[in-house]
Parts: structure tokens; sequence; C-alpha cells
């Protein structure tokens, strides 16, 4: 290499590392929030993460849907938040109000999300209300900083600690449809 061009490399090289140094507490003292490239707020609110599954609801679970969307209007939030709620619930028990399985129960998981009194989500009877789980899902909801603009089953992984953190993305499509169809009915 000849000699002006290897010192030419290094006085870009100093400059970069300078720049780095000099810019390194500016940046360490930005909000991470400001950071967020913003397709990432964009793709998570309007497109679906993977493979979408999808279920034919019967009444119950029709009711249940209107449950959460009806929490969650009482609770003041906005529809993103019903929509993962419903697909929270649609992984964790298909909209269905599950109460004690037996041998088939996830430890002493009960309800629309699985809650489990023994990691105080509520007693048995608030956790099969569905208002009150649902209520309880979006209190743990709002703790998550940035939930509105996170992946969906990012979200509701947070909230819900699953042994399964990527399962929720799948109802997303039908979750949203189901929001669009009945948050104003």
């Amino acid at each position: 290499m000849n000699t002006i061009f290897r010192k030419s490399m290094l006085s870009v090289a100093g400059l970069a590392f300078a720049g780095g140094v000099f810019a390194g507490p500016i940046a360490a003292h930005a909000n991470p929030v400001d950071a967020k490239p913003v397709a990432v707020a964009v793709q998570s609110a309007s497109k679906p993460q993977g493979d979408q599954s999808h279920i034919t609801l019967n009444g119950e679970q029709t009711a249940n849907v209107k449950a959460i969307i009806a929490a969650t209007k009482k609770a003041g939030l906005p529809e993103r938040a019903a929509v993962i709620s419903i697909a929270t619930s649609l992984q964790e028990s298909k909209l269905e109000n599950l109460g004690h399985l037996g041998d088939a129960n996830d430890h002493d998981s009960l309800g629309l999300f699985q809650q489990r009194p023994s990691s105080g989500w509520g007693t048995p009877e608030q956790i099969t209300n569905p208002e009150y789980s649902t209520t309880a899902f979006l209190k743990g909801l709002k703790q998550v900083d940035g939930w509105q603009d996170m992946p969906l089953t990012e979200a509701a992984q947070t909230v819900q600690v699953s042994a399964y953190p990527d399962a929720y993305a799948q109802w997303e499509q039908q979750a949203t449809d189901l929001v669009a169809q009945h948050w104003n009915s």
C-alpha cells in the first residue's frame, strides 16, 4: 500500500473514531424511542407477522370478543389494545372461558387468557369473568413501554410470559377483523 493512501486511510479512521468519541456521549443520552424506525410502527399496526390462523366462532366466543372490546373501551384504550387482547385470547383459549381442565390444564391457568391465580392474576372466580380477566390483561399491557408500536406478539408475550412467545402473531389478522367488525356495534 502506498504511503499517501495509507495516511489517508488512517486519517479517515481517526476522524471516524474521534466522531464516535464525541458523538457517543450525546447519542447515549438520546431518547431510544426517537431512534425507532417508522416502519416498525407501521408494520406492527397494519401488517400481521407470519402465517395466519383462523377459526370459526360460535356464539359464546363472539360474546367473549364483545366483552373484551367493551372492557377495552371501558379502560379508555384504543382498538389496538383490543386487537392484542383478542389475539392473545385466541391463542390462549380460542376465546373460550376455560375453567379447570384437570390433567389437561396448564398448571392452574383459567379463563380467556389462561391467567393463573397462583401468579397473582386474581381468584378463579375473577379470572373466569371476561371483563375482569380482560381488565387484568390490559393493566399488564399498559405497563409495557411502547406496546402501541411493537409487534403484537411481543406486546402479548411481555404480559403473558408464555412458553411459546411467537404464537400470538398467528391470530393478528382475525383479531383485527373481529375488532373492525364489533368495535362500533
